[in-house]
């Protein structure tokens, strides 16, 4: 079944993704660590309400986030094109381009926290959350700044930098979260906002280790002496968000399908809230994993683009959709297999329990589902393909799954596992229809070419 190139294909994907899947999970541990001590440490509510403020503060970096990786399969291109000018360009575009997000987010962010109440939750969980959203949307702005930079050294296939430096963060935030919610020596203790505080400090402290690493950084070396073009940045900042907007969109749209969730969650119970902030931060976790495999896809494709093959194109996403499916079937038996388990690490609670458990059946289903369409994407980004994919995106997660788990958890009565079930109904929708977006456009771009080398490509 798997020929030669296919298994040669898949060696480079996973010598790229592997790290990338590491860091990622580096990533989520940050947020399941902080639930798991939160929940241990101080109960329910705070548990649900670091879930609803940390879930609109993300959803509102989510087009940054979901944006900026566009930059790696641009950085990869240059690089096999031996493009060393426009590779440095490009760094310089997308810094530029960060700097313009966070302002832009950071001033949605503030308008949200000024008006708050129009989330109608409980009045504990809306005193719990208020200023604990506060820190975390000003984390945000060095958590742009990190993501920008971490394009350079993944489109450059050096993924372990990132690695290295996100497990070096989940160190010192298991550290800080202790220290800073419970209080210790010197430290008072901050209680629920202490894992907020830990959260920015530690987005701070990655922030300058990857900039001081990419200051020493080999490659700079070759490229610093290279004069840069103002007008050539100008234009790939202009390209990047351009791109990137459609691209955060689509990051959107799905994490706003499950903040709002989380939102529907709180209208529910507490408990409620708590149990969808246990399910979906193990959910979260396969998914920041299976991301990884979708941004070596969009490398690997991005690569083969500047090498001007659409044979290696098409291997590379064949070999991006084969793993993730092997990762998330992988997944879905775990989750069905230890799912009481996995809850019982977050909180000992048997009404929680009970809700959390119905979620994650669903949770284990659907990871098929989120691994396609995030490898999908991943691969479509590779081909600079973005507009289409946020309206796929958009349709999938706000027009069906959303009023469709309103319908079911209110109208029905079905509750939290109607919501999720919808979910699930607007995941499978994006796996479909991205997957055919991304080899529809390949098939007719191969039907214009009769050999794997063209020069004609645009």
């Amino acid at each position: 079944m798997f020929d030669k190139r296919f298994i040669t294909e898949a060696k480079a994907t996973l010598q790229l993704a592997i790290p990338i899947i590491i860091a990622q999970f580096g990533v989520i541990l940050m947020g399941v660590t902080d639930n798991i001590m939160i929940g241990r440490l101080l109960g329910k509510n705070e548990l649900g309400a670091s879930g609803l403020a940390n879930s609109i503060a993300f959803l509102i970096s989510s087009l940054a986030v979901g944006g900026l990786p566009v930059v790696a399969p641009m950085i990869s291109k240059a690089l096999a094109a031996e493009k060393l000018i426009l590779l440095k360009d490009t760094f310089l575009a997308s810094v530029f381009a960060s700097i313009i997000y966070a302002f832009v987010i950071t001033g949605i962010s503030i308008l949200i926290f000024l008006n708050f109440n129009i989330l109608h939750q409980s009045a504990i969980i809306n005193s719990l959350s208020k200023p604990f959203f506060l820190i975390i949307l000003l984390s945000n702005i060095p958590l742009i700044a990190f993501i920008a930079l971490k394009q350079t050294t993944d489109g450059l296939s050096r993924p372990k930098i990132a690695m290295y430096i996100t497990f070096l963060g989940l160190f010192f935030n298991i550290v800080m979260n202790y220290t800073l919610i419970k209080g210790v020596g010197i430290f008072p203790a901050y209680g629920l906002n202490g894992a907020a505080w830990s959260t920015l400090f530690v987005r701070i402290i990655m922030l300058l280790v990857l900039i001081i690493f990419l200051i020493r950084y080999p490659v700079f070396e070759k490229i610093e002496n290279n004069r840069s073009n103002i007008n050539e940045v100008k234009f790939l900042t202009k390209k990047i968000l351009s791109m990137s907007i459609p691209g955060g969109l689509q990051f959107f749209f799905e994490i706003g399908a499950f903040s709002f969730a989380v939102i529907m969650m709180g209208w529910i119970s507490e408990n409620a809230l708590a149990a969808h902030q246990i399910a979906i931060n193990i959910a979260a976790t396969t998914y920041m994993m299976a991301s990884g495999i979708g941004f070596a896809g969009g490398i690997r494709v991005g690569n083969a683009l500047g090498r001007k093959s659409l044979k290696a194109v098409r291997l590379s996403g064949n070999v991006a959709f084969t793993m993730v499916f092997i990762f998330m079937t992988l997944c879905m038996l775990i989750i069905f297999t230890f799912k009481n388990s996995l809850i019982s690490l977050y909180i000992n609670d048997d009404s929680i329990t009970h809700i959390a458990s119905a979620l994650l059946v669903i949770a284990a289903i659907f990871q098929l589902s989120d691994g396609i369409q995030v490898v999908a994407l991943g691969t479509l980004r590779g081909m600079s393909d973005v507009n289409v994919p946020a309206w796929i995106t958009f349709i999938a997660y706000w027009v069906i799954a959303l009023p469709t788990g309103y319908y079911l958890g209110f109208v029905q009565k079905l509750g939290a596992v109607g919501i999720w079930i919808a979910l699930l109904g607007g995941l499978t929708v994006a796996a479909i229809f991205l997957t055919i977006r991304f080899y529809t456009i390949l098939n007719k771009r191969m039907e214009k070419v009769r050999q794997s080398d063209f020069s004609a490509f645009d």
